[in-house]
């Protein structure tokens, strides 16, 4: 009798840790906390808290509450690969990030062998193009995003020659690429094309090689430190010719580290705060704000719509599988009259590539100030 008592309370008790266990669904959050690309990152990570706690409150996901453990990749590609798989084996459901697209390439083939389902802030071309059916952008890459750009050169900058400078990382090889391919299809001359390394201090041999070829608009491609940095010189060195980058030039960071280098700049962007008429955009850009006593950048608010993904695809699933994730997740259009926090209609395509309306963004007075939409395409 006292046997089967003991067998009794320990069968209990272990359905008792079953069902504990089964109270979270584990999320691995994977970003650029420290080194080149902590701006970028630790906007990811406090856009994903804005999200977890509203998913939370509303009851979690299958009725279960999410609980994230944060792992820092220090900008570090293979810092990176091992972080995801640490977080696999930590019982991670779902990966998000990473945010640089040379760290992404390298960890995604990680969660690809595991079937878990990744979302990621990175914009490299490369990345849908591997086959990967788990991996899942939260903006559009370079390849959607720059041709959309094209028509503001050809039509309202009317130029016909144009300087290119970019970052030498996975990143800006890739939009410098597709970007080159525009020009030459749009009829309009490259006359220089200046790369510059990550993490670059010095930009005065540059913008001078910008100045010299007299460009009719110079096109930026960097990171945010570097972007910054970059157009401090320019202005130092007074180029005149509009400054115009897709994603990072006219974010809230680059503005606070140029300071007023960064007036005039024009950028297309996948997603702003600063498109306040936007409901849910402007809900979220308050509640940050009002968390973290600064302005989301775009990386904020693509970590926010990942998270929020991930909670409205398992509940259509109806299970924790990350493979029935992917089929779900191809091909799959989400609007947001149905699904609000999703914040603007956003479609995936076969390759998870994202599609949705994008914005230019020209900095005045000191702030990135919304100057036109671009359909999604």
């Amino acid at each position: 009798m006292y046997r089967r008592s003991i067998l009794a309370l320990s069968t209990a008790l272990a359905m008792l840790g079953a069902a504990q266990a089964q109270e979270t669904v584990k999320v691995g959050m994977v970003a650029e906390l420290s080194g080149a690309g902590a701006p970028s990152g630790t906007n990811w990570r406090d856009g994903i808290k804005i999200a977890v706690e509203e998913i939370n409150a509303e009851g979690g996901i299958l009725g279960n509450q999410v609980e994230v453990t944060e792992y820092d990749t220090q900008t570090d590609p293979q810092v990176s690969r091992a972080l995801v798989q640490k977080a696999i084996d930590e019982g991670a459901y779902a990966i998000w990030g990473t945010i640089y697209s040379g760290s992404t390439m390298v960890n995604m083939l990680v969660a690809q062998q595991n079937s878990t389902p990744q979302f990621v802030g990175s914009e490299a071309p490369g990345v849908v193009e591997k086959g990967n059916p788990f991996i899942f952008r939260t903006s559009s890459g370079a390849q959607k995003g720059l041709p959309a750009l094209t028509p503001y050169f050809t039509d309202t900058l009317k130029a016909k020659k144009v300087g290119v400078a970019w970052v030498n990382n996975e990143f800006g090889k890739g939009g410098h690429d597709v970007f080159l391919a525009e020009m030459q299809k749009a009829g309009i001359e490259v006359v220089a094309d200046v790369p510059s390394e990550q993490a670059q201090t010095d930009y005065a041999a540059d913008v001078s090689k910008l100045k010299e070829a007299k460009p009719d608009a110079v096109f930026v491609y960097m990171n945010q430190e570097e972007s910054a940095r970059f157009l401090i010189e320019a202005k130092k060195q007074g180029l005149a010719m509009p400054l115009v980058g897709e994603v990072t030039l006219t974010e809230a960071k680059v503005i606070e580290l140029a300071g007023g280098a960064a007036e005039g700049a024009i950028a297309q962007v996948g997603v702003t705060a600063t498109a306040t008429d936007v409901p849910g955009i402007g809900a979220f850009a308050k509640k940050f704000e009002e968390a973290f006593k600064r302005k989301p950048t775009h990386d904020a608010i693509k970590g926010y719509v990942g998270a929020w993904t991930t909670k409205y695809v398992t509940d259509m699933v109806g299970e924790l599988d990350g493979e029935k994730f992917s089929e779900k997740m191809h091909g799959l259009c989400l609007k947001v009259a149905d699904h609000p926090k999703i914040l603007l209609d956003t479609c995936w395509d076969e390759r998870g590539e994202m599609s949705r309306p994008s914005f230019m963004v020209q900095v005045k007075d000191g702030a990135p100030v919304v100057i036109g939409t671009v359909p999604a395409n």
